[in-house]
């Protein structure tokens, strides 16, 4: 999970909004997956299987079963912070727009910080915006509000979307065969690592597996074109082959 929990910081996602999607899921493939004789599992046994109460089971259920599922509360405090600037009337122009504050003061960041940050120290609040630049800082010492949300640092949403879709293709093929659940022939996942390699070779590794992974992919896509079914074909399924770089560096983080 590190890689994930590295990734949802990132994008200034809490354990507490995790949380709440994990509920989600845990719900969606509890009541997938564990029904009986062909019929959806019901709520008793999904509380069952996933330690939630009836009423955290209907919840999720109500959430899931809505077409436009409602983004979770951001309960982060520096989101909090930058929505109350945006939204509050004590902190808005007359056009209502945030205002420039000063740093102290009942109307200024302070009284902000008060109002919906009162356990953080204000000094390490105002570096943590300044430098994820959701908030700047005027020669005269004024501080203007330059996000509504705060990211850490900056991401692209498509590749955070393909972060999800990588991570689930990977996953589903690990747990077909670590399941072993049907008669269907396990999936090939390979992978070829050594663990004293010299650190310059890196740089060379690198180009090697672009240029060979490359290659095999290209030919993958080819014979997959080859095999490509009508697109109205009720019948077609989606298949293809992942490849990846593998590196642990000294600290014993992987990339």
């Amino acid at each position: 999970m590190k890689p994930v929990i590295s990734l949802m910081l990132r994008c200034g996602v809490t354990w507490k909004e995790l949380s709440e999607l994990l509920k989600l899921s845990f719900v969606e493939v509890a009541g997938e997956e564990y029904g009986r004789h062909y019929r959806p599992t019901n709520a008793s046994r999904i509380s069952i299987l996933t330690g939630l109460s009836r009423r955290d089971v209907k919840r999720a259920r109500d959430l899931l079963a809505e077409e436009d599922t409602a983004p979770l509360e951001k309960i982060n405090l520096a989101s909090r912070v930058l929505t109350g600037w945006h939204q509050d009337h004590d902190f808005l122009d007359k056009r209502g727009r945030p205002k420039l504050l000063k740093r102290d003061g009942k109307r200024g960041f302070q009284g902000l910080m008060k109002r919906y940050a009162p356990d953080i120290p204000i000094t390490a609040m105002l570096k943590e915006l300044k430098d994820a630049g959701a908030v700047s800082e005027t020669p005269a010492g004024g501080l203007k509000a330059m996000t509504r949300y705060y990211m850490p640092a900056s991401m692209d949403g498509e590749s955070v979307l393909r972060f999800g879709s990588v991570l689930a293709d990977l996953a589903t093929t690990i747990r077909h065969n670590v399941a072993g659940e049907d008669d269907e022939a396990l999936r090939f996942e390979g992978r070829a690592v050594n663990l004293t390699v010299k650190r310059q070779a890196l740089k060379t590794f690198r180009a090697y597996a672009e240029h060979r992974g490359m290659e095999f992919l290209e030919d993958a896509d080819q014979w997959l074109l080859d095999h490509e079914a009508d697109p109205d074909d009720p019948k077609a399924i989606r298949i293809g082959l992942g490849v990846y770089v593998i590196v642990d560096d000294d600290k014993g983080s992987k990339s």
